[in-house]
C-alpha cells in the first residue's frame, strides 16, 4: 500500500493547499477497514478497563486500522490522478464485539502547476 509520499499525494485537513491553487476537484475518495483484536488481548484490555489505564491493545489496533484506511484512500486518489486530498476526515464505529470500522475520506483535487 502506498504512503502519501510514495504516491505523491498531499493530505490536508483543510480546504486549501498553502501556496498552491486547486485546478480541478476530482471528487470524494475513501478508504475503510474493519479490524478486531485477538480474544486474549481483548480479555487483557477488559481487565485494564476495570483497573484503569490506557487500553494499548485498542490503541495499536486503531493505529493499524487508520494507516490501512488512509493508504486505501491515497491509492484511490492516485488512480484518479490527484495531487492532493483536502478535507481529510476519519470516522469510526463499532461493528460487533471488539471489531471496529475505520473510514478515511476526503476530496481528491488536482493542483495548478
Amino acid at each position: 500500500m502506498p504512503t502519501d509520499s510514495e504516491a505523491g499525494v498531499l493530505l490536508l485537513n483543510s480546504d486549501v493547499v498553502p501556496r498552491r491553487e486547486i485546478h480541478e476537484i476530482l471528487g470524494l475518495v475513501q478508504g475503510h477497514t474493519v479490524f478486531a483484536i485477538w480474544l486474549g488481548k481483548d480479555l487483557s484490555a477488559l481487565i485494564r478497563l476495570i483497573l484503569g489505564g490506557e487500553l494499548t491493545e485498542y490503541t495499536e489496533m486503531m493505529g493499524t486500522a487508520r494507516a490501512a484506511a488512509t493508504s486505501r484512500m491515497i491509492a484511490q486518489a492516485a488512480q484518479m490522478g490527484a495531487d492532493a486530498i483536502i478535507n481529510v476526515r476519519y470516522m469510526t464505529t463499532s461493528v460487533v464485539g471488539s471489531a471496529a470500522e475505520l473510514l478515511a475520506y476526503g476530496t481528491a483535487v488536482k493542483l495548478s502547476k
